[in-house]
């Protein structure tokens, strides 16, 4: 259960993150597990280090050193950010640059009520149910049967499923239910077709209004969203790519040319040019490559009942102009891709 809360000691049915020189690992402390033929046996973790017996794990320091048959690691207390880099995935997830953002723009505290709409292998649900805790809730959606099933047993084992309703649904076509209209601070969407689900969201909001954002890698699929965004009353769009640059400090060593000579060169006897010598400097150097496009968030602010435009202008080309196929040239729209 350390998901929930920080604690010092490691408990039996937690779940633990193993650093190994870089690398990360996430167990389940539990003294036995099934093997291949269903037969229940002690827990043995094997790693490049050798094995770790997850039983003397119990009991030990949230953060101390463990020791390996070939080597030692060190235990840490799972986060949002460790387990986005070490859980089991069933489909393409956010990380951390991104998650970061979307926390940001939705603007969320403790006690907000937010929905996202493509609950995955739960990375960002996990970052949500850390921002909204303790009063909040956070309501996630899977088209996918197995997949919200997963995700609520998961979250389950993690103590934090008093936080989080999971529920396999197809938002787009069946919106978010009657329960929760009118009840959402936020809406997050990862879909392929998040525009189908832009009226969802608007039912979904509180008459204060809300935050909305979506995760689209197309940009065909941001235009779309857009569209739809402005004929349902949204405000301040804006469409971001978050692409993380670190700067790695290290040393480096210049040449640096003696040139005192030069004060000597008009005189009779010049003095001989010295040969140019080392320094070593400590600097920010920029990475040798830089990362590569994930995807485009799109948010926008739905203000207050009140102040909602009663008619939104038609846009020069609307959706139903796009779905024409003499428009094919104006745009190409993606609506098949699974971004998950």
């Amino acid at each position: 259960m350390s998901f929930k809360n920080y604690k010092d000691k490691i408990e039996e049915g937690d779940t633990v993150i193993l650093y190994l020189s870089n690398n990360l690992y996430a167990l389940d402390v539990q003294r036995m597990i099934k093997n291949k033929k269903g037969e229940m046996v002690e827990n043995v973790f094997q790693t490049p280090f050798g094995a770790l017996k997850v039983k003397n794990l119990i009991g030990a320091d949230y953060g101390s050193r463990v020791e390996l048959s070939k080597g030692w690691g060190h235990v840490l207390q799972p986060t949002p950010e460790l387990w986005s880099l070490t859980l089991p995935h069933r489909t393409q997830i956010i990380y951390t640059p991104d998650i970061s953002m979307i926390m940001l723009q939705l603007d969320l505290v403790p006690g907000s009520v937010v929905i996202e709409a493509g609950t995955g292998s739960g990375s960002l649900t996990h970052a949500l149910i850390r921002r909204v805790r303790p009063h909040g809730h956070v309501y996630t959606f899977d088209f996918h049967e197995h997949r919200a099933k997963v995700a609520s047993e998961e979250f389950q084992a993690h103590g934090i499923a008093e936080f989080v309703t999971a529920q396999h649904r197809d938002v787009l076509s069946d919106g978010f239910g009657d329960d929760l209209k009118g009840k959402a601070d936020a809406v997050f969407l990862d879909l392929p077709s998040p525009w189908l689900g832009v009226p969802h969201a608007v039912a979904a909001m509180k008459e204060e209004g809300g935050r909305f954002c979506s995760f689209s890698p197309c940009i065909e699929q941001v235009q779309r969203t857009c569209l739809a965004l402005q004929e349902h009353g949204f405000e301040e769009l804006t469409t971001m790519e978050v692409l993380q640059t670190e700067l790695k400090v290290t040393r480096r060593t210049v040449p640096v040319r003696d040139l005192s000579f030069l004060r000597h060169k008009s005189s009779e006897k010049p003095v001989e040019e010295k040969p140019s010598g080392d320094t070593t400097f400590v600097v920010g150097a920029w990475p040798p490559s830089t990362p590569g496009h994930t995807g485009y968030l799109t948010v926008a602010t739905l203000p207050p009942l009140f102040a909602r435009s009663k008619k939104v202008s038609k846009p020069e080309c609307s959706l139903e102009e796009q779905d024409s196929p003499e428009n094919g040239d104006k745009m190409a729209v993606v609506g098949t891709e699974d971004n998950n």
